[in-house]
């Protein structure tokens, strides 16, 4: 197991670490823990890449993490009060929908290994900006989150979302057990 999935593994590490922080008020541990969890997943795959080492396990464990880690802070801080409920939901709504989504063609038989998207790409990055604006405008008193952010986080979440169903839907309309990794061509938004 390469650095890479080791940088995986520690932002898994980092979520209760975060989580406990906020709860106890922790909030400059808790941004600085935040930061060096999402520095680990720019980290991971720019390794992974330089070293020509991605492999299955860093492509499983990298959005598990992410999902993680982003579920974890978006729970969190809505229940401090912090974001509003409606971006927490629609930002566990997509990430349900998926984790079904994926069971279900498993269910059915086929293998997929879908490639992230750039909606995708972009979701999380406006999720973990969110994240920050959020932990600074409650706990280092910066102005409110912008709603703008709040607003590009939900519209990419459900861009990619959308990207991400209809992958699932193609994967469900071929033949069972067949493998296919969707390629950038095949995203229905570019």
């Amino acid at each position: 197991m390469g650095l890479a999935n080791w940088l995986t593994i520690l932002r898994i590490l980092l979520i209760p670490v975060f989580v406990s922080l906020l709860v106890y008020r922790k909030p400059a541990p808790a941004l600085a823990v935040f930061g060096a969890a999402a520095l680990t997943d720019l980290l991971d795959g720019w390794i992974a890449r330089r070293q020509g080492s991605q492999s299955r396990l860093g492509a499983f464990l990298d959005p598990v993490a992410d999902k993680l880690l982003l579920t974890a802070s978006f729970v969190t801080l809505t229940y401090l009060r912090v974001l509003p409920f409606w971006i927490a939901a629609v930002v566990l709504s997509r990430d349900v929908i998926l984790v079904v989504g994926t069971v279900l063609v498993y269910m059915l038989g086929a293998r997929v290994h879908p490639r992230p998207t750039w909606a995708g790409k972009a979701a999380t990055f406006f999720q973990i900006l969110t994240v920050l604006t959020g932990l600074g405008a409650r706990y280092l008193h910066l102005p409110v989150v912008p709603r703008f952010m709040l607003w590009l986080a939900a519209a990419f979440t459900v861009i990619s979302g959308l990207q991400y169903i209809v992958q699932g839907m193609r994967f469900l309309s071929q033949a069972p057990g067949e493998e296919r990794e969707e390629s950038r061509e095949d995203a229905i938004i570019r």
